[in-house]
């Protein structure tokens, strides 16, 4: 579920014309997902709303829109345009280590590209060879760059999405050319990244949800390598209703199953909207399979078509999010509920 350039343009629909949040029934609201601590099967809420330093600042303003609920997860990506992007490069990397440093509940999580050229349509064959390069350690240099400037920044616990989407056809970086040795590269990275002193990483294996170009569970390094089973699922095919999101080869229960007998946490670093448009049914379904199954986080792509806040063509579906997921008054901020203001983004109020 690649969106092409979204990692570097940082979508951004600020101009959206404010929409109420009015439907024509009435809705049964999903069950409210937990916002508390990373301890036991807390969920920490997320949403990816910029790849830079304003992805940060908005955070706090996504967090108003839902009456003070604490966004614990941090979301972002790296540029993989060049090795030295991948490496840590970008400055916006100390806005979010403070972002994460100002309260200890938090959580930081990069998605972090394992080759360069990411998303330059390189052909299968040489996905292969450079696949093959990284499996013989040819780019561990990289990563133990990226984890030492990681600790330096003082965020040693970041969560690192790696390689995400890898079942899939699009990045630079997915497996199905030499799944073999992707694997093997994989293992060559955590370790480069392990062997900093003072870290203490979790790495995140995030497939598509669904079949795709490869099989997912194909992919998978080993246990000892993975410490979070992720997935990135929007509404879209495979699956035309979220019955059969569930329930299709590796889909959202084969994804549970698969982490329940590999004894770990899931996580959504990805989801939202998409091929079907505003629609409250898929987004009251998808947050009462976060409520129900608590994954260690999730992390809504909040910007067009996929989001709720930053974009203004779902007004039903935001509703329904807002609902599931604002704070309960008086505990957790203020909530504003009359229709005046209720849907209305920070640069549509005057």
């Amino acid at each position: 579920m690649s969106h092409r350039g979204r990692r570097l343009a940082g979508t951004f629909t600020g101009t959206v014309v404010a929409a109420l949040l009015v439907t024509g029934g009435v809705l049964a609201p999903p069950p409210r997902v937990g916002s508390g601590r990373d301890t036991g099967t807390e969920v920490a809420v997320g949403a990816y709303l910029h790849y830079g330093s304003p992805g940060v600042e908005r955070m706090e303003e996504f967090s108003r829109w839902l009456g003070g609920t604490e966004l614990r997860a941090g979301h972002t990506y790296l540029p993989g345009d060049t090795w030295s992007n991948i490496e840590g490069a970008p400055d916006s990397l100390r806005s979010w280590a403070r972002w994460r440093n100002a309260r200890a509940d938090r959580l930081f999580v990069l998605n972090v590209p394992m080759l360069e050229h990411s998303e330059a349509g390189v052909p299968d064959a040489r996905v292969a060879e450079l696949i093959r390069s990284g499996a013989r350690g040819e780019y561990d240099h990289h990563f133990r760059r990226l984890a030492t400037r990681l600790v330096a920044l003082g965020v040693p616990d970041t969560v690192v999405v790696l390689g995400w989407e890898m079942n899939g056809f699009d990045y630079t970086h997915r497996c199905r050319p030499a799944p073999e040795s992707w694997k093997g590269y994989w293992r060559r990275i955590v370790a480069a990244m392990r062997a900093v002193e003072g870290q203490r990483f979790r790495f995140d294996f995030a497939p598509n949800r669904g079949g795709d170009a490869i099989a997912w569970t194909s992919c998978y390094p080993g246990d000892d390598v993975v410490d979070v089973i992720g997935m990135d699922t929007y509404d879209q095919a495979p699956g035309r209703t979220f019955d059969e999101q569930v329930a299709q080869p590796y889909g959202l229960q084969q994804q549970v199953d698969f982490a329940k007998a590999h004894g770990k946490r899931i996580s959504y670093p990805e989801w939202g909207l998409f091929r079907n448009g505003d629609n409250p049914e898929y987004m009251r379904r998808m947050l009462a399979w976060i409520a129900e199954h608590k994954p260690l986080y999730h992390s809504i792509t909040d910007y067009c078509p996929h989001g709720v806040w930053q974009c203004g063509q779902n007004p039903r579906s935001s509703g329904v999010f807002r609902e599931s997921l604002s704070a309960p008054r008086g505990h957790g901020g203020p909530f504003r509920s009359g229709l005046g203001d209720y849907g209305l983004r920070p640069w549509d109020r005057r």
